[in-house]
């Protein structure tokens, strides 16, 4: 108390005068006009940068949020569009007029996950992402982000799952040429994660630089027409029957932060009709 005492009378002087010159502002801002208008004008523009700068802080604090939403939104339209795809397909089979269409339940669906682990340097890749069987996850179904194919499950624990990622020697997908009926297999050979190999499309086919490769819809990992990446030209095969194409994925795949799993509705039906001959022989 003694020390707290002694410092005011110490700077006793310096108080009074910075009283008084607080009196003075305030009277000068008070009963001037001119003063006052200048003060509001500044302290408007002081409040507005700080308040910007709050603004901008808790903003970038709110980006995960604002993220999961739109992807939780981009997974619904993305699974509303191979729904409708699915009823156009059935719609187009209907030969018999008499034949009435109900409609069909929702065979898409998406599931948004998290990537917690990734690799993209090894002969065969792999990432894991935060969603496992207790969400419904399970070994065989394809994965995708924002710009495309990335891999398949193939190992779930409870809560979490691994993928082969596209970045995988000898793991193969089948893929076309957007807009034509040119079936190719995809593959990738270990050295830049930006690119890959579409092999096995036939010598007559028809295709531009630019045109994009999307899936083929030929098995029941991925529905037909999801990209994959882009033609970037044309590599000499061995088979003179068919040519390879090499291609830029579409997918940055060093790194990778939200994925959706795909989910069919019909791929435990119709992986069983598959089987089906196996298990007679």
């Amino acid at each position: 108390m003694r020390n707290l005492l002694n410092f005011l009378m110490r700077y006793s002087t310096w108080f009074v005068f910075a009283f008084y010159v607080l009196v003075s502002l305030v009277l000068l801002f008070s009963f001037n006009t001119y003063q006052g208008a200048v003060y509001l004008t500044s302290a408007n523009a002081v409040t507005s940068a700080i308040n910007e700068s709050t603004s901008d802080v808790t903003g970038y604090f709110n980006l995960r949020t604002v993220n999961e939403q739109l992807q939780a939104r981009n997974a619904a339209l993305e699974s509303r569009i191979l729904n409708l795809n699915n009823e156009i397909k059935h719609l187009q089979t209907l030969i018999d007029d008499t034949v009435r269409y109900a409609g069909l339940p929702p065979r898409f669906d998406f599931e948004t996950a998290y990537v917690i682990n990734n690799s993209t340097r090894h002969p065969r890749n792999y990432f894991t992402i935060n969603r496992g069987r207790l969400d419904g996850i399970e070994p065989g179904m394809g994965v995708v982000d924002q710009n495309g194919v990335v891999g398949i499950v193939n190992v779930c624990g409870k809560h979490t799952a691994r993928v082969v990622s596209v970045l995988t020697k000898d793991q193969h997908f089948s893929v076309k040429i957007k807009g034509t009926a040119f079936v190719g297999s995809l593959t990738w050979k270990e050295n830049d994660p930006q690119t890959a190999w579409v092999e096995e499309i036939p010598r007559h086919s028809r295709y531009r630089v630019g045109d994009t490769i999307v899936t083929s819809g030929f098995s029941t990992t991925f529905p037909e027409g999801i990209p994959v990446g882009t033609i970037m030209s044309q590599v000499r095969s061995n088979d003179n029957n068919f040519f390879t194409l090499k291609i830029r994925l579409g997918s940055d795949f060093a790194h990778l932060g939200t994925v959706r799993v795909l989910k069919d509705e019909l791929k435990t039906e119709l992986d069983s009709l598959r089987t089906f001959d196996r298990k007679d022989d």
